[in-house]
C-alpha cells in the first residue's frame, strides 16, 4: 500500500474515487425510489456528445459536458411533466439523442484527440490533475449538502408527487434540482468509471443498502458507505491487479451486492428466531386506545409504558428502529 500511497497520480485518483463513492449513491437513492435508476445512462450518452463539442472547439470537455448534461436533465423532466409523452420514452429519446450527437460530432474530431474521448467513455482515474480534483470536491461537496437538506422532500416527491404537490411542496422545482444534481453526478464520475458505467455507481450501491438497511436514513448511509468501499477499492484493487479502473469499480460493487444478498439470506433463519414477543396483556391497540401512534414503515406502533408494540397476528410484536426514536420521543411528550 505504501508504493501506491507514494505516487502522485495515484493519491488524486483515490481521492477523485471518494468524492465520486460519497456522492454518486446519494442522488441514485432517488432516482430508484422514482423508477429511474437508468437516468444516469441516458445523462452519460448526451455527456458524451458534451465532451465531444469540448474536444472539437477545443474548449473544457467538462464544462461542455456539464452544460450538456444539464440541457438533457431538464429536457426530460419538462418533457416528463408537462408534455404527453412517458418517463421511459423521454429517457430512449434523450439515449438515442445523445449517441446520436456523440457519433456525428465524434466523427468530426481530429483522429489524434480521439483518444481523450475513450478516457471519457470508460474512465481515466489515474490522469486526474489536483484542478480536477478541486472541481470533484467542490461539486461532490454541493451534491451532498443540497441531498442532505432536502433528503425528505426529495423522498416525498419521489414515493408520491400528487401529494407531495398537496401538501405544498414544489414539485417541478424539486424535480428540476434533482435532474440537475444527476447531470453533476455524471460529470463528476465520468472520469471514475466513464460514461458508459455512470449508472451502474448510482444505482449498484443502492441496491445493497436496501438489503441492510431497516428505513431510508439508514439506506443513505450504507449506500455512500458502499459506494466509497467499492470505488476506493476498485481503484487499489486495479493499480495491483493491472486492471481497467471504471470496470473493476463497477464489478466490486456488484461483488458487494451479491455478498450482501447472499449473506441476508443465510442469516434469515436467525431473524426469525431472534423475534421479539411483547409482553401478553388483554388491551387491544387502535385509533382510540388512548396510546400514542408512532408511524414505523407500512405500519403503525403504539407507544405502551415505554415500548413499541404492533399487532402481529394474535399477539403484539416489540419494535426498535432508530429511524423513529425522534417521533418516539415526541408522541411521550405529547403525551404527558
Amino acid at each position: 500500500m505504501a508504493d501506491l500511497l507514494a505516487l502522485d497520480f495515484m493519491r488524486y485518483a483515490l481521492l477523485a474515487a471518494f468524492f465520486v463513492g460519497l456522492s454518486a449513491p446519494l442522488v441514485g437513492i432517488f432516482l430508484v425510489q422514482r423508477r429511474l435508476s437508468l437516468i444516469g445512462d441516458g445523462m452519460g450518452h448526451v455527456a458524451l456528445a458534451g465532451v465531444a463539442i469540448g474536444v472539437l472547439l477545443d474548449q473544457q470537455p467538462l464544462l461542455t459536458a456539464l452544460v450538456a448534461a444539464l440541457a438533457a436533465g431538464i429536457g426530460i423532466e419538462l418533457i416528463r411533466m408537462r408534455g404527453r409523452t412517458s418517463g421511459d420514452v423521454a429517457l430512449a429519446i434523450m439515449f438515442y439523442g445523445g449517441i446520436a450527437a456523440g457519433v456525428v460530432i465524434i466523427n468530426k474530431v481530429d483522429g489524434s484527440q480521439t483518444s481523450n474521448l475513450t478516457g471519457y467513455l470508460f474512465g481515466a482515474i489515474t490522469t486526474t490533475t489536483p484542478a480536477d480534483l478541486v472541481v470533484f470536491g467542490v461539486l461532490s461537496a454541493a451534491i451532498v449538502v443540497v441531498t442532505t437538506v432536502l433528503r425528505q422532500r426529495f423522498f416525498a416527491v419521489a414515493g408520491d408527487e400528487e401529494y407531495a404537490r398537496a401538501s405544498g411542496l414544489p414539485v417541478v422545482a424539486l424535480n428540476l434540482l434533482l435532474a440537475a444534481l444527476t447531470a453533476i453526478t455524471v460529470v463528476v464520475a465520468m472520469r471514475v468509471v466513464g460514461l458508459l458505467l455512470i449508472s451502474a455507481l448510482m444505482i449498484v450501491p443502492n441496491a445493497a443498502a436496501q438489503q441492510v438497511a431497516t428505513s431510508f436514513r439508514t439506506a443513505i448511509w450504507w449506500a455512500s458507505g458502499f459506494g466509497v468501499l467499492a470505488a476506493v477499492g476498485g481503484v487499489v484493487t486495479s493499480f495491483y491487479a493491472d486492471t481497467a479502473t471504471g470496470g473493476t469499480i463497477v464489478l466490486l460493487a456488484i461483488g458487494m451486492f451479491l455478498v450482501v444478498v447472499v449473506g441476508r439470506v443465510a442469516l434469515s433463519p436467525l431473524a426469525a428466531r431472534r423475534h421479539r414477543m411483547a409482553e401478553r396483556h388483554t388491551h387491544e391497540h387502535g385509533a382510540d386506545c388512548g396510546h400514542p401512534a408512532v408511524p414505523h414503515k407500512d405500519h403503525v406502533d403504539y407507544l405502551h409504558d415505554g415500548h413499541r408494540h404492533a399487532a402481529h397476528g394474535g399477539h403484539y410484536d416489540e419494535h426498535h428502529d432508530d429511524a423513529v426514536d425522534e417521533q418516539t420521543q415526541t408522541a411521550e411528550r405529547s403525551s404527558r
